[in-house]
Formats: C-alpha cells, sequence, structure tokens
C-alpha cells in the first residue's frame, strides 16, 4: 500500500497580513486558519501528516492545534527554517519513503478533490503541480517594467499547492539545493525543474484554493468558508 505524506508548512512570520499574530494562528470561522487545511488532509485519504512550524512553536502546536482539534494522521511537528525551502526541508527529513504532498497552510480552503487528484497524479508522474490557467492576459517586464513579451495565456498556469512528489525525487533534489544554498528558489517545483531531469506536471486545482497573505484575502476566504458551511 502506498504510504501518502502532507508536508503542511506553517512556519511563516505572515509580515504582509499586518496582525500582531502569524496568520496561520488568526481566527477565520471560530478555529485558527492552519486548522481548515489541516482538518481537510485529516479527512483525506492522505496516510499522514508532517506539520512545519516556526522555532519554538512546536509544543504550542501540539497543544493548541494538534491535540485541541482532533488532527491524529499528525506524526511530527518539526521546526521549520530561515526560507520556506529550509522548513519543506526539515520536513522531508522526518519522513523515508513514499509520495510527498508539500502544502502551504495559508492555502486553507484546499478541497478533498484536489488532494485526491493529487495522489492519482503523482503515482503517474512521480512530479505534478497544482494550479489553475490564468484568466488574465500576462506580460513579461524586464527590471524596469517595460514590456519584453506576452506569453499565450493558454500555457500559463498560476501555481498552487499541494505540490507533489516521489520522496526519493524529491528528497535528493533537495539535497543538492540545500548544498548549493541557492536563495531564489520560489516552489519545490523549481527545485525538481533545476536539480534533475525530471519533468514537473501540472495538474488543475481550484480557483477556490486561494493563498491567504494580505488582509483583503480575509474576506475572500470567509465567503469561501460560508459557501463550504463551515461557518
Amino acid at each position: 500500500m502506498n504510504k501518502f505524506t502532507a508536508i503542511v508548512l506553517a512556519a511563516g512570520s505572515g509580515k504582509r497580513m499586518e496582525q500582531e499574530i502569524p496568520k496561520q494562528y488568526m481566527k477565520m470561522g471560530d478555529v485558527p486558519l492552519m486548522v481548515h487545511c489541516l482538518r481537510t488532509f485529516q479527512e483525506s485519504k492522505v496516510t499522514q501528516i508532517v506539520l512545519v512550524v516556526a522555532p519554538g512553536d512546536v509544543e504550542k502546536c501540539r497543544r493548541e492545534i494538534v491535540e485541541r482539534y482532533g488532527i491524529t494522521k499528525c506524526v511530527a511537528i518539526v521546526e521549520g527554517g530561515e526560507e520556506r525551502y529550509n522548513s519543506v526541508y526539515a520536513g522531508l527529513q522526518a519522513i523515508n519513503d513514499g509520495y510527498v504532498l508539500i502544502h502551504d497552510c495559508a492555502r486553507a480552503f484546499v478541497s478533498i478533490d484536489v488532494i485526491h487528484r493529487c495522489m492519482s497524479a503523482v503515482m503517474l508522474y512521480e512530479s505534478c503541480v497544482v494550479g489553475m490557467p490564468t484568466k488574465d492576459t500576462v506580460k513579461l517586464t524586464d527590471d524596469h517594467r517595460k514590456v519584453l513579451d506576452t506569453p499565450d495565456r493558454n500555457n500559463v498556469w498560476i501555481v498552487q499547492t499541494p505540490q507533489c512528489f516521489e520522496y526519493n525525487l524529491i528528497r535528493e533534489a533537495y539535497d543538492k539545493v540545500i548544498a548549493s544554498a541557492d536563495k531564489s528558489i520560489t516552489d519545490d517545483a523549481m527545485i525538481v525543474e533545476r536539480a534533475t531531469n525530471h519533468e514537473v506536471h501540472m495538474i488543475p486545482g481550484s480557483y477556490m484554493n486561494i493563498k491567504v497573505t494580505t488582509p483583503e484575502d480575509i474576506a475572500f476566504g470567509e465567503a469561501i468558508l460560508k459557501n463550504q458551511g463551515k461557518i
């Protein structure tokens, strides 16, 4: 039986949210933001969850999140690092096989359907990323904001999470990138693209799978929860 581990990243500071507490602990509805996605992974067919939190937050998350809200699939809580990729690497070190779904807890409204599509796709491709085709025209510019090109939007996708990989593939790619200390990395697919010859496939996510980043996102998030009957 295949093992699927969800590595849920909750180690950010959330500075753009302009709140006194990190956004992962901010209440949305009647529970902290991170609980919404943790509950979805809990209810899905994933085998286990590894939660990556800010330094010093392990026991707090164990008591106030995992135990309080019954996230029984959580098998490890580990401290993250300075950059996102350091946090992912900490999560990868807590497991050793199977398939991995790497997810930002700020995408709190990921659905079970999306998770299960990930699980099916990663067994087929070994490397796949959730996203949606852009609805807007996209411009490429130089450092002075001069337009250089207008790519065909039929081929432009907005990347989301989960990002999903066979464990050995993503672990070996991360080992190489961590050793090089390349700080230009912005997502996990970039690591596979740079460190391996393996193809990365896009799979459909959802336009509701938003990332809560700024205060303007709160109203949209609450509307999604109301539509889902969760508040």
